[in-house]
């Protein structure tokens, strides 16, 4: 299927590894020409950006102008008609509630719902001037499946679902769609790297790796795939969202979780 994507224009964040590396190789593939920022570089972007399929910035998004350099960039490729937000992490706060701290509050909330907010205020008005453009931002299954270890990180997912939302109709007469996507675990190092969630569960309660990772498989009543999602099907929605395939798409919110929610 083409996707009309060749000589697009995209910014990625996130984009040196798992889900944000995945999109990034697959609009390359597309045809498209990447801006990828990332805090680091990483073996398969620096392929891409030898090809000279990508521009790379170095970009910490939790640095409040930031996001706007890294938008920036993309002027040099001619233009911008593709935002993927994808960059944001999550800590497990085992110890509760109560303990978690205004610091760790605002750490949460400034990478995984602020530098998301800075990046799509700086991308619209060039969005603008190309007469639209698609934004498609990384939430994460825990903004309406919410859980004491990670309640922080719930909520910033909740406000990025939110603002997607409300920008779909502040913008929908320019032609900007905003759509997100709520992944469950995927098979990422941020899921099963040697200091991932699941190694950390691991050592919380006292079990071996591959026992930790199989309960959260098993846990809410069991991935009915029986799997973690991929990065490479992620960035397959993500691709179609920003295409003119999904052209009346706008507002949404796309799950991809392998079955985890059961609910309607």
């Amino acid at each position: 299927m083409d996707l009309g994507l060749s000589g697009k224009v995209a910014v990625v964040t996130g984009a040196s590894k798992g889900i944000g590396l995945a999109i990034t190789q697959g609009l390359v593939a597309e045809g498209a020409r990447v801006v990828a920022g990332s805090r680091s570089s990483s073996p398969e972007l620096d392929v891409l950006v030898a090809a000279g399929s990508v521009v790379f910035e170095s970009v910490d998004l939790s640095v409040p102008d930031a996001p706007a350099r890294l938008v920036a960039r993309s002027s040099e490729l001619g233009g911008l008609d593709i935002l993927v937000n994808n960059v944001g992490a999550v800590a497990l706060r085992f110890e509760g509630f109560l303990a978690i701290t205004d610091e760790q509050w605002l750490e949460t909330i400034n990478l995984s719902f602020l530098a998301a907010m800075r990046t799509t205020r700086a991308a619209i008005p060039l969005l603008i001037e190309r007469g639209g453009g698609n934004v498609v931002t990384i939430g994460s299954v825990n903004a309406f499946l919410p859980d004491p270890p990670v309640v922080d990180y719930s909520a910033a997912k909740a406000a990025v679902w939110n603002l997607s939302k409300a920008l779909s109709k502040e913008f929908g007469a320019q032609r900007i769609r905003f759509n997100t996507i709520s992944p469950g675990p995927v098979a990422t190092q941020l899921w099963l790297g040697d200091d991932g969630v699941a190694a950390t569960a691991a050592r919380n309660m006292g079990v071996d790796f591959d026992t930790a990772r199989d309960r959260v498989v098993a846990s809410q009543g069991g991935f009915s795939t029986g799997r973690f999602t991929l990065p490479t099907e992620v960035a397959d929605l993500a691709l179609i969202l920003a295409s003119d395939r999904a052209g009346n798409v706008t507002g949404s919110d796309f799950l991809i979780d392998g079955g985890l929610i059961k609910t309607l």
